[in-house]
């Protein structure tokens, strides 16, 4: 490459270069201006063109020179210009902006503590299918053909042949884990569950529940309510006391609802527990030996309590939450109330 390409070339780069740090700016004086810079190297180069040459190169040279020269002072300026105005737009000492946390929803927190609840003692979790078949959700629990869960006024059934519906309780994925697993069975099955019911401050067309499932040899009632009395505690606290009323399920016999003393009057009452003292957390019993021999487990040899609760109810009493329909509202400002910042302080 000739003097005069080799001095146009570096033209071009003085015309390109940029700078957006001091420091990027003094590269530049380096590489260009610098004792092995490119314009110093050239001058070198100069140096060996014969005389009568010199003179006409000679103008070029020290042009760019001047140019290099200048294009250095330019950047350094515009550096020194927006360090100059950044540090007069920002202050050092003022705090840190703290960008707003998200959190996990309040039905999905209680969910998990009371999924850890049982895991501790042992039981996994099972899953199952949201729309189930007739065998799975009515009839392997014992619904006879006229209970009225099978009426269309508490089922959500779906159009076409084989009569499936929307699950109506978890218990459906019971059935479907006593029919592929061999006792000893210590499960719970947390999931969302559907039922045609009016949608108000204290009910909901869709809802989750968290059941469990306990199937060995020799299974008591005395164990059952032991499990019960451990749940409330961990969940609770220790100061809590529960009682069981009779009560009916068509899958449990015999069967009982759950109540828990009021942690928000400690007994005496008020309006959350009615003026009772107690309010009612789930239902429970012993499995029915026809659940069991419907599901290929001999009753005679092998006995189970089941329990189900609603997550729902479970959060409301935990968080004191008024209305149900506020949790599928979406509204921040509610959902804000359940991050990890505001329920650790």
């Amino acid at each position: 490459m000739s003097l005069l390409d080799r001095i146009a070339s570096l033209e071009e780069e003085l015309a390109k270069a940029e700078a957006r740090t001091a420091d990027e700016a003094e590269r530049f004086r380096v590489a260009m201006l610098g004792r092995n810079g490119a314009v110093t190297e050239l001058f070198e180069a100069f140096k060996q063109v014969a005389g009568d040459e010199k003179r006409a190169l000679g103008q070029r040279m020290n042009q760019l020179k001047q140019k290099a020269q200048a294009r250095w002072e330019e950047l350094k300026a515009g550096v020194n210009g927006k360090e100059e105005m950044t540090a007069s737009v920002i202050d050092s000492s003022s705090p840190a902006l703290i960008e707003p946390t998200g959190s996990l929803h309040p039905i999905t927190l209680i969910r998990q503590r009371i999924i850890d609840v049982f895991a501790r003692i042992g039981f996994t979790v099972s899953q199952g299918p949201e729309v189930e078949d007739d065998h799975h959700n009515f009839t392997a629990l014992n619904f006879p053909p006229d209970h009225p869960a099978r009426d269309m006024q508490d089922t959500f059934f779906v159009e076409g042949p084989g009569g499936f519906a929307l699950r109506t309780h978890t218990s459906s994925v019971q059935v479907r884990v006593m029919e592929g697993q061999k006792p000893p069975i210590r499960t719970i099955s947390p999931g969302r569950v559907y039922r045609n019911e009016a949608i108000s401050a204290r009910a909901h067309c869709m809802f989750h529940q968290v059941e469990a499932l306990y199937v060995d040899e020799g299974v008591s009632f005395a164990e059952l309510k032991g499990t019960l009395d451990y749940f409330a505690k961990s969940l609770f606290g220790p100061e809590v006391s529960i009682r069981l009323r009779p009560s009916y399920f068509p899958f449990t016999e015999p069967s009982a609802e759950v109540d828990m003393s009021c942690t928000i009057c400690g007994g005496p009452g008020c309006n959350v527990c009615k003026h009772s003292g107690w309010v009612e957390i789930m239902g429970c019993g012993m499995v029915d030996p026809a659940v069991l021999a419907n599901c290929g487990i001999d009753p005679e040899v092998y006995s189970g309590f089941a329990l189900g609760m609603g997550v729902e109810r479970i959060a409301q009493l935990i968080y004191r939450v008024p209305d149900l329909r506020l949790y599928w509202e979406n509204d921040v400002r509610f959902l804000d109330q359940f991050t990890s910042a505001h329920l650790r302080s």
